[in-house]
């Protein structure tokens, strides 16, 4: 790993998925880039939310949980020795297209010709549900809204709560490793992939996994942060009692995109419109990929994001080389340069 230089030609905020397959792009036609991101390690959500969640809709990986997809991508970027400012937070941009000046949180100041944001969801935290002496569960770990290790649960009474994918996904994750595994929702239609319901129905016709519809949390039980159960009511207000070690609540996210919005480009619900052919923002010269970038039939898709970044990659190299054609050959044919 490199010293982080002063000035590079692309500056990349957010080192996820796409902002690691960005920086791959852009060292494929020997554009400089730096990495930046708030976290004190390169993954985004898969890193920290979940690395052992098996993910099925990358290209030649039937299934790759999240942590081993991070490992593949800095693999692949690990020729090229890209430097990377971990644990900044961008909070200003000033210049334009072709002469941009980024300061971060921790004073540091970086030049840059053009800019990639691969911030996902931007700053993310969880819609944590409006339940009496819920701090007391969530220090004790009683109350998770992440699963990092699957491990932790083995033989433990699981709750867990919310009709999208989700809360499917970790149900079906969890129920081999799980005592007895409840699935909570406020009505009997889950949000999910065809055969993520598939999947659903024939565990729970196996007993593997208990659907609890149509009710919504009520309230949690237990004393000193030791949760015992977990109680549920229906539409009509009658409760029921879950016998319970664990509650997931799995309601998505709440996102900011923090001082991101405030640097003069288009936003719209967290999210940064583009240009879908280049993936440039409303602002010249800064160019949004992955989660955070949207247009007309976007898919939030980690493979999408893939392609979001080949995109924004060859539209910022006449930015960087403007009397430079590029003449674009295969990875197979030019191979991985020096």
């Amino acid at each position: 790993m490199t010293d982080t230089p002063a000035e590079t030609d692309v500056a990349i905020i957010g080192a996820g998925p796409a902002g690691l397959f960005a920086a791959f792009q852009c060292a494929m036609l020997r554009l400089n880039c730096v990495l930046i991101d708030v976290l004190p390690e390169v993954g985004g959500q898969c890193a920290a939310l979940y690395p052992e969640k098996p993910i099925y809709d990358i290209p030649a990986c039937p299934a790759v949980e999240g942590a081993q997809l991070i490992a593949r991508l800095e693999e692949q970027i690990a020729p090229f020795n890209i430097p990377r400012l971990l644990k900044h937070r961008v909070e200003s941009l000033e210049g334009h297209r072709g002469n941009f000046t980024l300061g971060t949180n921790q004073g540091t100041t970086l030049k840059a010709k053009a800019i990639i944001i691969a911030a996902g969801a931007g700053a993310f935290g969880p819609n944590r549900p409006p339940l009496e002496g819920l701090e007391a569960f969530e220090d004790t770990g009683a109350v998770q809204y992440y699963v990092r290790r699957k491990a932790d649960f083995a033989g433990r009474r699981i709750v867990i709560a919310g009709g999208g994918d989700s809360a499917l996904d970790w149900a079906l994750s969890l129920k081999d490793n799980a005592e007895k595994l409840y699935l909570v929702h406020r009505r009997d239609r889950f949000r999910g992939a065809p055969e993520s319901l598939r999947q659903l129905d024939e565990a729970v016709a196996a007993g593997q996994i208990e659907k609890v519809v149509p009710y919504q949390l009520h309230a949690l039980h237990g004393q000193n942060g030791a949760l015992e159960g977990v109680e549920v009511a229906d539409l009509d207000g009658a409760t029921r009692m879950l016998e319970a070690d664990v509650l997931l609540p799995f309601f998505g996210l709440a996102t900011d995109l923090g001082p991101v919005a405030r640097w003069g480009m288009d936003t719209m619900r967290s999210t940064i419109p583009v240009t879908p052919s280049s993936c440039e923002t409303s602002l010249p010269g800064v160019f949004a990929v992955g989660d955070v970038a949207t247009y007309p039939g976007k898919l939030k898709l980690i493979l999408q994001g893939f392609s979001e970044a080949a995109m924004a990659a060859h539209a910022i190299y006449p930015i960087v080389n403007p009397d430079q054609a590029l003449h674009f050959e295969y990875s197979t044919s030019k191979g991985v340069p020096a």
